[in-house]
């Protein structure tokens, strides 16, 4: 199991790495994760959603994604609430404290989902969640040492020396665990070195004193994690290049409860494309070419908090300048002429104005639609793969003009001239020709190759990075 000092020190990029080296050698590797609190969810290949951490995580030990690899999901859709999704399904929307009380019943399903794993593979690598040193939230807790210590699991803790600190934070963890959770710690691993990793042989020498682990890795900075989908929106934002002088520039509102981001990784590697993400405060250019409003896990609070920033005048302005907007899921929902959830699925019953741009009105009623999907584009019958992850049903005149045609049925709608559209589908631009022909249509071409194979081979170079600077013999001793 791999814990960490902190949030964002790279766990899962290593669970990945590790996980592609191993699957390399020849292992049956499984990717486990208790929980983990994201919007960037996959729809994993027996129907249900988790983590997208986890998803590539299982891309990188050559296995289909499963629920159970990450059995307790937590989607905020509030400050302090969040959606709890068990075993790929939406089971209860809870407050921070509520949550507390409810990890009690929670542990039996990832102690199921655990055993599952564990019987199919001859090893799974845990990510724990957080920083292994909350011991404030220690009682009851089935994401660090209380999933360790229900399975017996050996601990290896992971530091980031890039936000400096490292060795305080490692010792600190030593010092503030209990006994017997740190009798699980075997061993200690410094993530994201910049520069000569001899400068820090002397530090690990301390850490290893001072807490007793044993030192399984100095891991030098992976410039290339900018190319894997990122699990939090602000990887993205940190990752991403500008272009001034791309051939399209594509701009996003990234709103409060901004979900399924990923479906912007294939454009932020196109060297044609200046994408650029609109923080709080920042105006929407008057020179983009398209607007994109992704997808949100609170589209109703989104779409309050899209017209606190005036972006709601600025896209209808762009519009009307004759520029381009896309909408995904629940961004396609915000472009219509109503948002209406009468059940209080979202928040308090009620039913706002949408932004008027598509003549459609979407109920937000129903259950959940966890489905990967394939087709085409209607207007020039590209193919595409994808999936579907919402709840809610549009209609509507402009309904009548779909985006795509699925199996059986069709999605999205497209407005009369033709320069607003919006689907369900998430997905799209990971599909090379799919993305070449959304280029095309604003002026700029993308760029040859395969995203699909330019994962697999950041994956593989991410492999032989951690092969080189990690104890992996080590680490099967254990």
């Amino acid at each position: 199991m791999f814990q960490g000092t902190g949030s964002s020190v790279g766990k899962s990029l290593l669970v990945a790495g590790l996980a592609r080296a191993l699957a390399r050698r020849g292992l049956r590797v499984r990717p486990f994760k208790p929980q983990n609190m994201s919007n960037n969810a996959a729809v994993a290949a027996d129907g249900g959603e988790i983590g997208r951490a986890q998803a590539l995580q299982a891309r990188a030990a050559g296995v289909p994604p499963s629920v159970h690899m990450n059995p307790v999901l937590l989607k905020p859709q509030s400050e302090t609430g969040a959606q709890v999704v068990v075993q790929g399904r939406v089971h209860a929307t809870a407050r921070a404290r509520e949550y507390q009380a409810m990890k009690p019943f929670l542990m039996p399903f990832v102690l199921d989902s655990f055993a599952r794993l564990r019987a199919e593979a001859d090893i799974v690598l845990v990510e724990g969640a957080g920083s292994a040193s909350e011991i404030n939230l220690r009682a009851g807790d089935i994401a660090n040492m209380g999933f360790a210590r229900a399975t017996g699991t050996p601990v290896v803790v992971v530091g980031d020396i890039d936000r400096g600190g490292v060795i305080a934070a490692l010792v600190g963890t030593r010092a503030v665990l209990e006994a017997a959770d740190a009798a699980l710690v075997r061993g200690f691993i410094v993530n994201r070195m910049r520069g000569d990793l001899s400068l820090f042989a002397e530090g690990m020498a301390q850490i290893a004193a001072r807490t007793g682990w044993a030192p399984l890795g100095l891991v030098p900075f992976f410039g290339d994690a900018r190319r894997l989908p990122a699990e939090d929106a602000q990887d993205l934002m940190d990752h991403l290049p500008r272009r001034p002088g791309a051939r399209c520039r594509i701009a996003v509102p990234v709103l409060p409860r901004i979900s399924n981001f990923d479906d912007l990784d294939p454009l932020a590697a196109e060297p044609a494309v200046d994408l650029i993400l609109l923080r709080p405060g920042m105006p929407l250019p008057g020179d983009v070419d398209l607007v994109i409003l992704p997808g949100s896990k609170a589209t109703i609070a989104d779409l309050a908090a899209l017209r606190a920033e005036g972006w709601d005048t600025d896209i209808r302005a762009h519009h009307r300048r004759g520029g381009h907007v896309l909408g995904l899921c629940g961004g396609y929902q915000m472009l219509g002429m109503s948002l209406d959830d009468p059940g209080g699925v979202e928040g308090p019953p009620g039913c706002v104005p949408g932004l008027g741009l598509l003549a459609i009105d979407t109920v937000l009623a129903g259950d959940k639609r966890l489905e990967r999907v394939a087709g085409t584009t209607l207007a020039d019958g590209i193919p595409f793969q994808g999936y579907e992850m919402h709840i809610g049903r549009s209609t509507g005149a402009d309904t009548a003009r779909p985006l795509l045609a699925l199996e059986g049925r069709v999605d999205g709608a497209v407005s009369a001239d033709g320069r607003v559209a919006g689907t369900y589908v998430h997905g799209l631009f990971a599909d090379d020709a799919q993305r070449g022909a959304w280029l095309a249509r604003l002026g700029a071409s993308a760029a040859p190759g395969s995203y699909e194979a330019e994962i697999e081979a950041t994956l593989d170079a991410l492999g032989a990075h951690l092969e080189q600077h990690v104890d992996i013999g080590a680490l099967l001793g254990l």
